[in-house]
């Protein structure tokens, strides 16, 4: 946003309210983004992780979302694993209803028991992750686009969270090029499948894992990675060509729920419409979604009138929900 040139009395007051903007910038009450780039081996993986990084900076200022690294920076006297847990500490004592993203770039490696994430120095596993992200009680999205990261997400489902991770096990250890994709996804328009004006983590998932399949095809190769999203706390994780647009259209033998849901909630630069709701509404609205979809997944258990009976409630819950929001200039258009 432009601001004009200050001078005398109105330069005091144009940096008080910088100073105050960017008070508010660091509150809680934000989308908060954390990327951590891991150690990169070679100066080629080094500048390919710079640029994914970059590129979720942007994307985060644009969509007005706080943002830090772990792992860009020179190294002091603290560890990137260390650093990497005090910051989790902070977003678990920061009383937020907004989501926090969790992105690791970098390398993976798996030992048939352990999956870890590379960092300069100490790396960090699976488990050790789960548990300093416990605490954490605001949504979190945790996006592993790591060789052998398929096993983050048996360590890290859970309830009010979706994992993605870039290979569907830990023995998918060759470079990963899903986190290239992702990067550039999570803000790009292409990616909105439902055409709602802004694209959601399940649509940039989709898309992400579209391209890696569209290169390994175009490169005559045998694909090494196979991306997985997880949103139903089943630690089962979804593929991507389960899906058919924005819905599963497969379902485990073990019957378990679908993912997708909650994943196509989330959505980092949101549409014009959605930054008019408030987290407490934007929650109750996520909430009643998911109330139709899993009502819908019941249709064939319960009476005709029954069934809906309840979708017509849970819509017209859902309308007066919207009508709340809508500013008098809305509501006479």
């Amino acid at each position: 946003m432009g601001t004009a040139p200050l001078e005398g009395a109105g330069m005091i007051t144009g940096l008080l309210l910088v100073m105050a903007a960017i008070t508010l910038d660091d509150a809680p009450s934000r989308q908060q983004v954390l990327v951590v780039v891991g150690a990169d081996g070679t100066p080629e993986y080094g500048e390919m992780f710079r640029e994914w990084s970059a590129r979720w900076e942007l994307a985060a200022q644009q969509a007005d979302a706080a943002f830090s690294t772990v792992g860009l920076d020179a190294r002091g006297d603290t560890t990137d694993r260390d650093l990497l847990q005090r910051k989790l500490k902070e977003a678990a004592a920061a009383a937020s209803e907004e989501p926090f993203w969790l992105v690791l770039i970098g390398h993976g490696t798996f030992d048939t028991r352990t999956s870890r994430f590379n960092l300069r120095g100490p790396d960090v596993n699976a488990t050790q992750l789960a548990e300093w992200t416990k605490p954490i009680q605001r949504p979190l999205v945790v996006i592993n686009c790591a060789s052998a990261s398929g096993p983050f997400i048996n360590a890290l489902s859970g309830p009010n969270r979706v994992v993605v991770t870039s290979t569907k096990s830990g023995f998918q250890h060759n470079f990963s090029r899903f986190g290239n994709f992702m990067s550039t996804a999570i803000t790009d328009p292409a990616a909105d499948l439902d055409k709602d004006d802004q694209t959601s983590l399940l649509e940039a998932f989709l898309y992400a894992s579209a391209q890696v399949a569209e290169f390994y095809e175009q490169e005559s190769r045998l694909a090494t990675e196979h991306a997985l999203i997880d949103d139903t706390g089943d630690a089962l994780g979804t593929p991507a060509d389960w899906f058919r647009g924005v819905r599963a259209v497969r379902v485990a033998k073990s019957g378990a729920a679908s993912d997708g849901l909650r994943a196509n909630q989330l959505c980092l630069l949101r549409s014009d419409r959605e930054k008019l709701l408030s987290p407490e509404v934007r929650t109750r609205r996520d909430g009643l979604e998911l109330q139709i979809a899993t009502l819908r997944t019941r249709k064939s258990q319960l009476l005709e009138d029954d069934y809906y009976q309840q979708l017509e409630s849970l819509f017209v819950e859902l309308a007066r929900l919207y009508a709340s929001t809508e500013s008098p200039a809305d509501a006479a258009e």
